[in-house]
Order: C-alpha cells, then sequence, then structure tokens
C-alpha cells in the first residue's frame, strides 16, 4: 500500500512539474499582464538600427531606415498602447506579430504628412489591408495610438476613437508583397521611414488571456467579409486609394453609422453637405458650424456647391476651408430664363432634344469654369433622354466636354448611383490627363453601397492610384 501511494505521490509531482513546464512555456509565448516596453530612459528592451536615441525622456527614431525590435516576448493577444508624435516628414509603422527581420505580421502607419503623395496611408492605417485617408492628427502634435488584437479581431485607436476595426476571415487575400500580413504570434517593432522623427514618450503593453477575450473566433469568422469577393480589401492590397468622395450624412445616414460602415468595408468617407439655396447650409455661418461640428469626425470634408448662385452665396475664405469643393451641372437656367433642375422633369421642357442636348454641353462647360475642384453627377441627362445616353453623347460632344474638363484643371467624378460618365467619356479624359474621383451621391442609408460601378470602369479603363485626384485635406 505504502508502495503504490509512494508511486502516486511521485507521478503526482511529475505531472505537477509538467504542468510547470507547459505554464512557463506558454507565459514564454505570451508573458502575462502588462509590462512597459519603455521606461523613458534607454532601449535596453529593443535591439536598434540606425539612428534610435533616447533623451529627456523621448525615444526618437531619426529619418529613414532606422529600426527598433522587441527583444523579448512572442505576443499573441494583446493591447499595445504609445504616446507618440512626427515631427515634420516623420513617418514609418508599427508592426506586430512580426519577427526580427519584420517579414511577417501586420503593420500600422505612422504618418501625419499631409503633402504625403502617398496620401491614402496615413496614421492608423492597417497598412495593405485598412488604409486610412484622413489622419486624426498634425505634425508636432502628441497623440496616444492603441492596438488591440483578441483571436482574429484587431483594432486601431487614435486618442480613443477607433479608426479600424477588421476582423481577418479565414480565407484573407493577400498579393505580393503582402502575402504575409497575417495574424500569428510574434514580437513588437518600430520603423521609421521618412526624413523627420517619430518620437515616443512611452510603449506598455497588456496581455489578453483566453477568458478576457470578447467573443470567440468562431464568432467573429462568421462577421468576417469573404474577401475572396470582396473588390475593397483588392483596392486596399494593389495599394489603390479607397475613399468614396462624395458621401452625404443624411436620410437615416448618421455620423456614428457613416463612421461604423467605414470601417467594417474598408472605404473612407468625404462628409459633403449640400450647400446653396434651398439647402440645409444656406451661408457662410452654417459652414462654420458644421465644419465645427465634423472636425473630430473620421471623415474628409467636402462641400457640393448646388446651383449657379453658389459662388456668390460662400466666401473663398469660408468655402476654402473644405478639403475640396464640387458641384454639378444639373442646376440651371435655360435659354427661355426657367430654373432647370434636370433630375426633375416636371422642370425640364425640351422643345428639340438635339438642341437640347447641345446647351447641356454649353452649360457642363459653363459650370467647369467656376471655381472648384471636381465636377460631378457628370454628363447627366434628364429622364426623358436617360435610355439614350450614348446617343445623345456623341463623339463631337464627348471631345468638346473632355476638352473644356481637361483646360479646366478639374477632377471628373466617376459616379456610382447613376453609373455616368460612359466608358467613353473617361477613355476619353484619361487620354487627356484628367485626374478621377470615385463617388456615390446617396440619398441615405441604404444606398450607400461599395463603389460597383467606379470598380468596374477603373478595371476597364486601367485607372490607377497616380490617376486620382489628392485632396486638400486641411482639417
Amino acid at each position: 500500500m505504502r508502495k503504490i501511494y509512494t508511486s502516486f505521490i511521485i507521478m503526482r509531482t511529475i505531472a505537477i512539474n509538467a504542468a510547470i513546464l507547459v505554464c512557463l512555456f506558454i507565459t514564454s509565448c505570451q508573458p502575462s499582464g502588462s509590462r512597459v516596453l519603455f521606461d523613458s530612459t534607454n532601449t535596453n528592451k529593443w535591439q536598434t538600427t540606425g539612428s534610435v536615441s533616447t533623451g529627456n525622456g523621448i525615444l526618437t527614431l531619426q529619418g529613414g531606415n532606422t529600426q527598433a525590435v522587441l527583444k523579448s516576448g512572442r505576443y499573441k493577444n494583446f493591447e499595445l498602447n504609445l504616446e507618440l508624435r512626427t515631427t515634420a516628414g516623420g513617418k514609418g509603422f508599427i508592426a506586430f506579430h512580426t519577427d526580427k527581420t519584420l517579414s511577417k505580421g501586420y503593420r500600422v502607419a505612422i504618418n501625419n504628412d499631409r503633402s504625403d503623395p502617398v496620401w491614402w496611408k496615413m496614421t492608423g492605417s492597417l497598412l495593405s489591408v485598412r488604409n486610412l485617408t484622413k489622419s486624426f492628427v498634425k505634425e508636432n502634435d502628441w497623440f496616444q495610438m492603441s492596438i488591440r488584437v483578441e483571436g482574429n479581431f484587431i483594432a486601431v485607436a487614435i486618442n480613443g476613437a477607433p479608426v479600424v476595426e477588421y476582423i481577418q476571415p479565414a480565407e484573407p487575400y493577400r498579393i505580393a508583397p503582402n502575402q504575409a500580413a497575417l495574424l500569428s504570434e510574434g514580437t513588437i517593432a518600430l520603423t521609421g521611414s521618412g526624413t523627420g522623427e517619430i518620437q515616443i514618450k512611452s510603449i506598455s503593453i497588456q496581455t489578453i488571456q483566453p477568458g478576457e477575450m470578447v467573443g470567440d473566433i468562431n464568432t467573429q469568422l462568421a462577421q468576417a467579409i469573404d474577401e475572396q469577393k470582396d473588390e475593397i480589401i483588392k483596392l486596399h492590397q494593389e495599394d489603390f486609394p479607397v475613399l468614396d468622395y462624395h458621401v452625404h450624412i443624411k436620410g437615416g445616414l448618421t455620423n456614428e453609422n457613416a463612421a461604423q460602415r467605414s470601417r467594417k468595408t474598408g472605404i473612407n468617407y468625404a462628409a459633403s453637405p449640400n450647400c446653396g439655396v434651398g439647402f440645409p447650409i444656406t451661408d457662410d455661418s452654417g459652414v462654420i458650424a458644421f465644419l465645427d461640428s465634423m472636425r473630430s469626425k473620421p471623415f474628409i470634408l467636402a462641400m457640393q456647391a448646388e446651383g449657379r448662385e453658389w459662388v456668390t452665396t460662400f466666401s473663398p475664405q469660408v468655402r476654402n476651408e473644405f478639403d475640396y469643393v464640387f458641384t454639378d451641372a444639373l442646376t440651371f437656367t435655360d435659354t427661355k430664363g426657367r430654373r432647370t433642375r434636370l433630375w426633375m422633369p416636371r422642370e425640364v421642357w425640351i422643345d428639340n432634344e438635339q438642341r437640347y442636348m447641345d446647351m447641356i454641353v454649353d452649360k457642363i462647360c459653363g459650370v467647369l469654369k467656376e471655381p472648384m475642384d471636381m465636377y460631378v453627377n457628370p454628363c447627366f441627362l434628364p429622364p426623358q433622354m436617360e435610355d439614350r445616353y450614348d446617343e445623345f453623347w456623341t463623339e463631337a460632344r464627348m471631345n468638346k466636354f473632355v476638352e473644356a474638363m481637361a483646360l479646366s484643371g478639374k477632377a471628373l467624378e466617376i459616379n456610382a448611383r447613376y453609373k455616368i460618365p460612359n466608358k467613353a467619356i473617361i477613355q476619353k479624359a484619361k487620354a487627356a490627363g484628367v485626374k478621377f474621383t470615385f463617388g456615390t451621391n446617396n440619398a441615405g442609408a441604404d444606398d450607400l453601397g461599395l463603389l460597383e460601378y467606379c470598380i468596374q470602369i477603373k478595371k476597364e479603363c486601367g485607372i490607377t492610384a497616380q490617376d486620382m485626384y489628392k485632396p486638400k485635406v486641411k482639417i
């Protein structure tokens, strides 16, 4: 009996020791609790390359080809918190689930340079997966960034505001050079790639244990987008700016659910109020109130100028506070002095269709001389004529329009709602060097789509990132 008891004790001890070893192994993979990764004094926890230094409680990555890789710790589920800023020209990224060579895992952008020609990868972007067209902060401003990973869910927040919420699906869509941008586990790295500095006051990490996760992976996967069928992830993967330049926050679409939809779909939005006589914003004070209410929102801010009197209704100083201004040629005074709104059949008086079409082209060419950045709802025809679009837009009329478009220097919208202009016009405009935008012009929440027509035309006409209009982001 004593022998059996002794054997039991020995086996129990072996089991306990094995459990301890397993725990130690797990701990080495994912250290438990919170950990300070930079304590304001030195870089002892980091393997550095290039001009990386500490001083006055700040970790600084100066210029390009700089790198700091955390020496120990294999993290899987965690929340990483940083306080940082960039000086002029300072940019780079934070990598996680990576290794010493940075050959795997995800990267989160650090870039507040609004003059950057690659303007669609601003601070907080989950690079190649959820690129952001607006930075929440400016250069030289300190800000907080948090990166949270739970199972297949990745969230990025700037100053407490969510900017990315991404669920990696069971079959992620990845192309070269992004094949290794996948979840696994690994270390943390900081990289500088610009001409200025990335300055960091603090870095800490809090591990998330399985029991602390919100939901399980199966629930997450059920909510993930099927990326094998999703056209938006393909745009991000090929490094194409993903922005709906023409979105209206109205008709049941609120700032909150627009932001949520943007984070889910991966489409950045430009919030565009209707400004003009008889519209929600009718004067400079209305513009200022709108801009003040929207400065902290995750949208580029654009003005839709309505009617031909908008040029005198709003002062240049106030309208220039928008990131860009656009208008269309749907409202004008016809040859008999009647105010016309082309989308309303009762306000369209057609005696001779061909002469009326010539008048529309002339009105468009006149609108292109107005002080705006972008021509939208382009080449629209009234309901009485829209079923013969290609018939009315003859070669001569297309050439006249494209010549005026190129001369104006304005950008041309490819409109998803009306599926205009047609492919022939877009091909001519591209050949003439015209820049493009993608826009929905939604009436509310129900018709804010996924830019389907725009993406179709992009493919058919070979539109590249360099063909897209760069917003002059001011806010």
